[in-house]
């Protein structure tokens, strides 16, 4: 941050429109952190790093709130040592950090309560920070409408802190409708697109018991994995059909609740079992292109609602490939959320762990999308080829996996 207090950004808005916003100060800040992220970050920490004399802003990074103060000294270095290497390594350290540390009360709780229960957790990531000689310039908590700064005198703050903008009056609320870039939703509203609701339905796990019952066997099976492939797929596609010919409703709620009616139970649980297959889901991965992105996200999201109580964790492979999706047509918020929310399931599912690496390291997806291409040109000809009948291995293809894999177990 300049000793004129001011924060040039010309990252995200200059990408839809040659539009360059000043921040000045503190309150900016807390009103620009919607549209830094793409979301409303409830619950979340926040570090944002800035380069330069001016301060552009760069790498962001955004993790839950640790429920437990035990664990803040271990996750404040963890988020340091990230943003500055991850920063580094796109080709500049940064030369400073902003914070911040959003939390809406709880049920009878005051949001300065929530501020100065967090503030310890500030104090650590700034000294986390400053350990690797990058100073934290800015930190804030924004709760409840409300915002607090951690770095300013006491007696320069009000108690009950400073309310933010009302919405669309603040100055990249102004710039952000000038690009056409959209108002920013909640993280909430995101995850809730994403995740099953709280009422249980039988339904859906009678119908995934049945499909785990008839198909892991087969999927395990040397024989018939590739037949329980073709059919997954065959189901996924009929559904994205389905999905393509329904008239758009602009209302997210109501869409889902449409979208939930056009899968039937068991179609839907064949579906997100044939998916734990690595070349099944591969495959699926292929449907990223415009004509289909639309449809395409909104299956996997339906599918991934679908995933509660002991099959949760099957929605890793479906939020993978909305975050895939997303990511290919340019949404790199909902791409990061999806994303995240499958690491929660799978820490370790290395699909999803890769998406996210290229998403937050600002790559190209038009790189992944070549490689999918290629690799359905190289199926096609393999196909081809066998029927025409091949002589010794042709059959099976250049691609990268062969028929006789057994996936369903790493779910990698």
């Amino acid at each position: 941050m300049t000793q004129s207090n001011e924060i040039q950004h010309g990252e995200s808005l200059s990408e839809a429109a040659d539009v360059k916003v000043t921040l000045r100060g503190p309150a900016d800040l807390a009103d620009a952190l919607p549209y830094l992220m793409g979301f409303h970050p409830n619950d979340s920490v926040v570090l944002v790093a800035l380069h330069g004399e001016h301060g552009r802003f760069g790498g962001r990074l955004r993790l839950g709130l640790p429920e437990d103060p035990s664990e803040w000294p271990e996750t404040a270095d963890q988020l340091a040592d990230c943003l500055v290497r991850n920063s580094t390594r796109r080709g500049g350290r940064p030369d400073a950090i902003v914070l911040f540390l959003c939390r809406d009360p709880r049920e009878g709780e005051r949001a300065s309560a929530v501020m100065e229960r967090l503030r310890p957790l500030a104090q650590r990531i700034r000294v986390a920070c400053g350990a690797l000689d990058v100073p934290v310039v800015e930190a804030l908590c924004v709760s409840a409408g409300r915002w607090w700064s951690y770095c300013r005198p006491a007696e320069t703050v009000p108690a009950e802190g400073t309310v933010l903008a009302p919405p669309g009056r603040s100055t990249m609320a102004a710039a952000s409708a000038y690009a056409g870039i959209p108002a920013p939703g909640s993280l909430r509203d995101m995850e809730a697109r994403l995740k099953p609701s709280e009422a249980r339905n039988r339904e859906h796990e009678i119908a995934l018991d049945a499909a785990c019952a008839e198909l892991v066997p087969r999927m395990l099976n040397d024989g018939d994995c590739e037949s329980v492939r073709q059919r997954t797929l065959a189901l996924a596609r009929a559904a994205l059909e389905k999905f393509r010919s329904a008239p758009r409703i602009d209302d997210p709620a109501r869409a889902d609740r449409r979208d939930d009616r056009l899968l039937s139970d068991d179609e839907g649980a064949a579906v997100i079992l044939g998916l734990q297959d690595r070349t099944a889901r591969d495959r699926a991965a292929e449907w990223m292109e415009p004509e289909r992105a639309d449809a395409a996200l909104r299956l996997w999201r339906a599918l991934a609602r679908r995933c509660a109580g002991p099959y949760a964790d099957h929605a890793a492979a479906p939020l993978a490939l909305a975050g895939w999706v997303a990511w290919s047509s340019g949404d790199e918020a909902e791409a990061r959320v999806a994303l995240g929310l499958a690491l929660d399931l799978e820490p370790h599912y290395t699909f999803a762990r890769l998406l996210h690496h290229s998403v937050n390291e600002g790559l190209d997806p038009e790189l992944l999308r070549r490689s999918l291409r290629q690799e359905r040109r190289q199926r096609v000809i393999a196909s081809t080829t066998a029927r025409r009948g091949p002589v010794g291995s042709a059959g099976r293809g250049p691609g990268r996996h062969s028929p006789g894999d057994r996936r369903v177990r790493t779910r990698r």
